[in-house]
């Protein structure tokens, strides 16, 4: 799927928010010039990658590294105090909102791995060496530190699972 492609499926899903449109629309394009194959696209868009790290990152607090692999549909709701490890991988549909932190324990250690349709509350904690499923739905202040299976719903701390009706 071309960067084109993306975008448009990433504005599609942020409908009514501006803000998520912008900050979506800067991590694919930053995302896209990090992954080329092409070194003049590369060399023409590292300006543009330090803005973004310098503007997005620094100035407006929304750490969603350029590296991080995430599917189309992207939806970040609020943008402050957003933090995701650039080895996570996510997948489409996904919804975050403020305040929340997805990484590894320790340096180097394994983060997680987040598949489709994943909406994630608030103020939420993902840690470490974990899987959440397709389907799932991770309530706000939520710990999670062990895997969720698909089409389920997570809340609190300690960390209760319950199947989706």
């Amino acid at each position: 799927m071309n960067l084109r492609d993306k975008l448009k499926l990433d504005a599609k899903a942020n409908k009514g928010n501006g803000k998520g449109k912008i900050i979506v629309s800067a991590y694919r394009i930053a995302n896209h010039i990090t992954f080329s194959n092409n070194s003049f696209i590369r060399f023409i868009g590292f300006p543009f990658r330090k803005i973004y790290r310098w503007f997005f990152i620094w100035i407006m607090g929304c750490e969603i590294p350029e590296e991080t692999k995430i599917g189309t549909g992207l939806q970040v709701w609020h943008g402050q105090a957003i933090v995701i490890n650039p080895a996570v991988i996510i997948g489409n549909n996904f919804l975050i909102r403020h305040s929340t932190t997805i990484g590894n324990k320790y340096f180097g250690s394994p983060s997680p791995v987040i598949g489709n349709n994943v909406d994630i509350g608030a103020h939420s904690i993902l840690i470490g060496d974990i899987t959440i499923g397709d389907n799932v739905t991770i309530g706000a202040a939520t710990l999670v530190t062990k895997s969720i299976p698909a089409n389920s719903i997570a809340y609190g701390n300690p960390l209760k699972i319950i199947p989706k009706q």
